[in-house]
């Protein structure tokens, strides 16, 4: 099926069927049925043949229209007045796409509209063993296309839900028009925007609506105060736009609010108890701006009392005044506390915590500054979710308070003492633990791998000693595995090979030595290995370019001792952005086939960064980054949220020989590419390739300190490149940006420059200022070797 079909097929085929044969016939619903009418009119319209062959075969089957999944009629009166398209499959390349046709007018007593993305299909279960007949499906995907004027004039809708289907464009006015209205969902539509969010809806049209959803849209501007003209509204979520200035204490006079979402925008201005003063029903309150500017206060009397019991609460990237700990105290019937980045200075408050831990089930006091240890003395049974991350608490760690949970973040604290040895019987439900940046010491303990459901485990940056865990089994669900810059010794477990889910594997910055494991072949699921300085050695594993991990993307092998070629089956990788083999001792030419790395030769590739999004998409749902420390341009850079952007080749200070290939100019999305230190000639006069000059994407070039001899090539990128030090230590290289002019831009020589008399003069020349020059290079390379083999013995 064509997947860009533009027609919203569905849609109008809907309109045809509904229209003309759901119609009331005395005592029961008329069948609608296909006959002639539905075939033709079919036939007649610009569907593909398997389009056709598909709606056709489904009218002709017989179904009454009532009995259709997502389509309701009203027998008393025989008209449709729901169709709930919405799409529980979400694929793209099926999608349910273009206008919405104005054919939808024709369904007067239309209350129900739904064609959201997300939402399941009803399956057969206990209380329903035969769901509905499926309408043909495609999933809805406008194009960034606007929502249509005339929806404005369905007068009887009262729910309306157009969540993650990409419309675009103004959200019209008119839809102030629906005065029935009491559920509007527009969430999710990126490109959905308001100038000014007052001018989106006339507020004072809407007297019936109880659900206002405008999450993550692309909304502007200010709540207006006539906010409060909304008084039957439950729910308001407008988290994660682009809208700012101050919160009207309007909101104050919403009394039927039960849910009330404004984080992720940039407000500014104060919040005090006038904004909540006759939100006597509020339950869930989130507030917060996008960046930690805490331009928005929260300042609270020291003794007023909210009129409200909350369950929910979170508070994001705000500054807190001290009336605030009073002010929450009173909310003993809350179960979900987000406190984040909010620059709390304090201890951690346990007598509130006592009045709470019974029903506790989310708490995130992170990014603040809490002190001191976390009373252990409390039972919280109930708790799921913990993140007291970035904070300055210490003391040893607190596992034995949360044996339910199964997310525990504690990383960037100091906590000091070893983990406990029993942790899979304390914590039996981990499914991810973070203790990165603490104090920790002592042994990583072997029951660690015992917690069958952990998929995320990251201990980086400790102080721990002795052997990585041996006992890894296939029961194990894990997927990020990072225990690196640990000064752990000895050899790469075998065992870490059973970890069938494994995708990113860390254990860069130790002291493992031997060979790479061929074990770690049967992990066909990574896509990044980070094994960089560490004291391996041995030749690169063949494996790794065959058919065993053909997703890897991230491949960090720097500073270790490995020898022999680059293997051409590392060319297999298309996906691979990342390859950094730096400061080794690999030998032999680069391979002609880099250029089989599609994800730097191809703009449209999307295999690399959909099996990169696999993870980041999995992460990124638990707030956890892929980390990674890139050496850019000398530089040591810290790269997380935007690593899959990176596009990197480094190999250098290593012993290739040979020339660049040509193919290398086809990798035009390359980023950065370092050859620096190697001894990279070719035979004389060999250049650097003039294609070099047409990678456009290339911002950090190094090719310092080889045997390069010739005309350095201009043009294109290599101009912003004018920097010297990339060509420093080839001393047969002339022309811009170096200071030595290449022989026959002298203009003071005479001008049958071309005979072979000065042409050879010219290669004395160049053979001279070599050995002028060569002691240089090989002071350096005595240096480096030494430091190696000085590295070896320690």
């Amino acid at each position: 099926m064509d997947s860009y079909c533009h027609l919203s097929i569905a849609h109008y085929l809907l309109l045809l069927l509904l229209v003309s044969f759901c119609m009331h016939n005395t005592t029961k619903l008329r069948s609608c049925l296909a006959g002639d009418e539905i075939s033709s009119s079919v036939k007649r319209n610009s569907y593909t043949e398997e389009e056709r062959q598909a709606l056709l075969a489904f009218v002709l089957e017989g179904h009454d229209c009532s009995q259709w999944e997502g389509i309701s009629c009203n027998n008393s009166i025989g008209h449709v007045v729901e169709m709930d398209h919405r799409n529980d499959e979400g694929w793209i390349n099926d999608s349910l796409r273009g206008k919405i046709n104005a054919s939808l007018l024709s369904l007067k007593h239309l209350n129900y509209l739904g064609l959201e993305k997300n939402p399941k299909n009803p399956k057969p279960n206990r209380k329903n063993p035969d769901p509905k007949p499926k309408f043909p499906k495609f999933s809805n995907w406008f194009d960034s296309n606007q929502i249509p004027k005339f929806i404005g004039e369905l007068k009887s809708l009262q729910y309306l839900t157009l969540s993650f289907a990409y419309f675009g464009g103004e959200i019209p006015p008119c839809l102030g028009n629906l005065s029935s209205l009491n559920f509007l969902d527009l969430e999710s539509n990126q490109d959905l925007s308001s100038k000014k969010f007052e001018l989106a809806f006339s507020m004072a049209m809407f007297k019936s609506l109880q659900n206002l959803n405008l999450k993550e849209n692309n909304l502007w501007g200010t709540i207006p105060d006539s906010i409060r003209n909304l008084s039957y509204l439950r729910t308001l979520d407008l988290s994660y736009n682009k809208m700012n200035g101050t919160i009207p204490e309007s909101i104050g006079q919403l009394y039927e609010l039960v849910s009330l979402f404004l984080f992720g925008n940039s407000w500014e201005g104060i919040l005090t108890e006038a904004h909540f003063i006759n939100l006597t029903k509020l339950q869930d309150f989130g507030v917060g701006s996008i960046n930690r500017s805490m331009s928005l206060i929260f300042n609270v009397a020291y003794h007023s009392v909210p009129p409200f019991k909350l369950h929910t609460i979170q508070i994001i990237n705000c500054g807190i005044k001290p009336g605030f700990w009073v002010w929450l105290q009173t909310q003993t019937e809350i179960s979900d506390v987000f406190l984040r980045g909010n620059g709390i200075s304090d201890f951690i408050p346990e007598e509130w915590l006592l009045k709470i831990s019974s029903q506790l089930t989310h708490l995130d006091l992170s990014y603040n500054r809490f002190r001191g240890n976390f009373p252990c003395h409390l039972k919280f049974p109930n708790l799921t979710f913990i993140d007291l991350s970035h904070n300055q608490l210490e003391g040893p760690l607190p596992l034995w308070c949360f044996p339910n949970v199964d997310s525990l973040f504690l990383e960037s604290n100091f906590f000091s003492g070893p983990i406990h040895s029993n942790i899979d019987r304390m914590m039996p439900k981990l499914q991810e633990l973070l203790l990165d940046e603490n104090h920790l010491n002592g042994t990583i303990p072997p029951s660690i791998c015992n917690i069958h459901k952990l998929q995320i485990l990251s201990l980086r940056s400790n102080q721990f000693s002795g052997e990585l865990p041996h006992a890894w089994n296939m029961e194990s669900n894990m997927v990020f595995l990072d225990v690196g810059q640990k000064i752990m010794s000895s050899k790469i477990p075998t065992s870490l090979g059973v970890l069938s889910s494994l995708e990113i594997l860390k254990l860069n910055n130790n002291n493992f030595g031997g060979e790479i494991r061929d074990a770690l072949q049967n992990c066909s699921n990574l896509r990044s290995i980070y094994l960089g300085d560490n004291k391996l050695s041995g030749k690169m594993p063949l494996w790794i370019g065959r058919s065993n991990v053909p997703m890897l993307s991230v491949l960090r092998l720097r500073s270790n001792y490995f020898s022999g070629h680059i293997s051409q089956q590392l060319c297999n990788l298309d996906g691979l952005h990342i390859l950094d083999l730096s400061n080794n001792s690999i030998s032999g030419t680069i391979p002609m086939c880099l250029d089989n790395l599609t994800s730097l030769v191809n703009d449209d590739y999307c295999g690399a960064k959909n099996n990169h999004n696999v993870t980041r998409g999995f992460l990124h749902s638990n707030n956890i980054f892929e980390h990674a420390k890139l050496t850019l341009k000398g530089e040591e850079l810290v790269y997380n949220t935007t690593l899959y952007l990176v596009k990197i080749i480094d190999l250098s200070s290593n012993n290739l020989q040979g020339e660049i290939p040509e193919e290398i100019s086809n990798l035009i999305l390359l980023g950065t590419l370092n050859l620096s230190m190697n001894q990279l000639s070719g035979k004389i006069p060999s250049k650097i390739p003039q294609s070099l000059s047409s990678l456009t994407f290339l911002a950090h070039l190094d090719l310092s300190y080889n045997i390069f001899f010739g005309r350095i090539p201009s043009g294109n990128q290599l101009q912003t490149l004018n920097v010297s030090s990339i060509y420093m230590g080839n001393p047969w290289l002339c022309g811009i940006p170096l200071s030595t002019k290449c022989p026959k831009d002298d203009t003071s020589t005479v001008k049958d420059a071309k005979d072979k008399n000065e042409e050879g003069n010219d290669k004395l020349y160049a053979y001279f200022q070599f050995f002028d020059d060569i002691k240089d290079k090989i002071a350096l390379v005595i240096t480096l070797k030494v430091t190696s083999f000085k590295r070896f013995l320690s």
